[in-house]
């Protein structure tokens, strides 16, 4: 569902707040829900605006700061799987990682992980 637009949101907060109207009137009178009339009152109090916040859980991972050390551990281990280069990573850094994730740090630093062929 899409958020409100911002001149919709200054309607709902200037109606409780400048003229005066209960959060219950202000809902009914824009047919919103009364959590939503709520939710803008206290954020424009606390935030001093009513935009809408961002959506979805920002994304981190472990490997974005480790580019080094995982050069590292390749260079060190070149026939090293996936698995086995995560739990290299593990051992050395502490944080644990999917071979999904490091499979998409290697493709980014364009490193082959095929093993060797002697």
């Amino acid at each position: 569902m899409k958020s409100y637009s911002l001149d919709f949101r200054q309607k709902i907060v200037r109606a409780h707040l400048v003229e005066q109207m209960s959060i219950r009137q202000v809902a009914a009178r824009f047919m919103v829900s009364k959590s939503l009339v709520q939710k803008l009152v206290k954020q424009q109090k606390t935030e001093g605006n009513v935009q809408p916040k961002p959506r979805g859980k920002p994304q981190f991972s472990h490997l974005t700061n480790s580019l080094p050390e995982v050069k590292a551990l390749v260079a060190e281990y070149p026939d090293a799987t996936l698995a086995e280069l995560c739990e290299l990573f593990a051992n050395r850094t502490g944080n644990w990682v999917s071979r999904t994730a490091m499979c998409r740090c290697l493709q980014k630093l364009k490193l082959n992980r095929k093993k060797n062929l002697v």
